[in-house]
């Protein structure tokens, strides 16, 4: 089973990306995915920076992706998306059926979990395409994913969303200039100031979502670490860590940990105490509400 870090969902200054990158080179991430999938206007880097950061991390062993935005809002976004499929040196993560139909039957693809293959038809479709790896849906619970693998007649690699802030919706609007009452043309590019997002609460104080300009997170954590032996179990190839600000090496080690079951429960859980950005919650992969946390029986 690999480890797979996915695309920075946040907007980070340019040297803290940099940076960020420097560190993950030294780490057990086996995949990392690259690129702007949120806003068009976030231009601290420029398609020639996500390679340079590219080459850097396959010269350190990583297998590098390049991810599509996965809503495309103008002629410009649908240009951008040509460019990095054209890319010429990396796959691609296709997070929109645009990018799939530029890359369909003419090079191998991640299919992107914004997608929605939620059934065996759709996932036999994408593999005829080209997609070689699939990420699932959030909300895909591990029966249903067990069952649509089941039914395959065609090998594909399966990754699962394992850590971090999940995206549940994307928008036209960006409401973190819409916070700031800017209009989206003119937003300032406010979403800079929050490198894990805007905490969105409910009257009673419960966190409830995090607001990213045109993406809705979720506010809890997603964290399938004690889930990740039934993973393997399953079948699945890959598990996907998202970028957070803060404490991103302690949650590699830990998912490091888990899948080589090198180190005790207690001992994972420790590495993990102070790294949550909030609650954790696995509620979809055990087919229950996404904020809930089942905790294991045993």
């Amino acid at each position: 089973m690999k480890l797979s870090l996915g695309p920075i969902q946040t907007y980070w200054p340019r040297d803290t990306v940099f940076a960020f990158y420097d560190t993950i080179a030294d780490t057990a991430v086996d995949i990392v995915y690259l690129g702007e999938t949120v806003c068009s206007r976030r231009h601290e880097l420029r398609l020639p920076d996500w390679m340079t950061i590219g080459r850097m991390l396959r010269a350190a062993g990583k297998e590098v992706v390049l991810s599509t935005q996965v809503l495309l809002e103008s002629t410009s976004d649908v240009g951008m998306m040509h460019k990095v499929v054209a890319n010429g040196e990396f796959i691609i993560e296709a997070n929109d059926m645009g990018a799939v139909h530029a890359l369909a039957q003419r090079a191998p693809f991640v299919a992107g979990p914004q997608l929605n293959l939620f059934n065996p038809d759709s996932l036999a479709w994408m593999i005829e395409l080209g997609a070689f790896r699939w990420v699932t849906p959030l909300e895909l619970n591990a029966n249903e994913l067990a069952a649509a693998l089941q039914s395959l007649t065609a090998p594909v690699q399966t990754e699962v969303f394992a850590f971090g802030r999940m995206a549940l919706a994307y928008s036209a609007r960006c409401f973190t200039a819409r916070h700031y009452n800017r209009p989206k043309d003119d937003c300032g590019f406010a979403c800079i100031e929050h490198p894990d997002g805007q905490l969105l609460s409910t009257r009673e104080s419960h966190h409830f979502l995090v607001l990213n300009g045109t993406q809705t997170q979720s506010a809890n954590i997603c964290n399938l670490i004690h889930d990740v032996p039934d993973m393997q179990a399953a079948g699945v190839n890959v598990l996907r860590l998202s970028p957070q600000s803060t404490h991103m090496d302690r949650v590699i080690d830990a998912f490091d940990a888990a899948r080589t079951q090198r180190l005790s429960t207690e001992a994972v859980n420790v590495l993990l105490a102070d790294a949550l950005l909030d609650s954790a919650c696995n509620g979809y992969w055990h087919a229950k509400p996404g904020m809930v946390l089942q905790t294991p029986t045993t």
